[in-house]
């Protein structure tokens, strides 16, 4: 006997498909934060370190670098970036018809 499974297709935000609130947002956090994690890993940082270098401490560090990063904004985590050596852009252009992204955070 074989059982019928459906599928569904996800909107491409996994935040949203789950139902958190501010999906956009917290899609933009995440995106920041995998970013923040590269460059420590480039640089051979511990946590220590870069919580030194973002103001903050190790622990919320972690925290972050492991998905709670709701009290984090993206303003902060952009600064986060900076403070690693890298230029962050903002890209807001017109959103085509398939995808509804508001804008484009570029790291350089």
């Amino acid at each position: 006997m074989t059982k019928k499974q459906s599928v569904t297709r996800g909107s491409g935000n996994v935040f949203a498909d789950l139902g958190h609130p501010n999906p956009q947002e917290h899609r933009t956090k995440a995106r920041l934060v995998s970013q923040i994690a590269d460059l420590i890993e480039e640089r051979q940082m511990t946590q220590a370190a870069a919580g030194e270098l973002f103001g903050i401490d190790q622990p919320k560090v972690s925290e972050m670098l492991h998905g709670r990063f709701r009290g984090i904004s993206v303003y902060r985590l952009m600064s986060f970036i900076a403070s690693l050596g890298r230029d962050v852009e903002i890209v807001s252009k017109k959103a085509r018809a398939s995808n509804a992204e508001m804008g484009k955070i570029v790291v350089r």
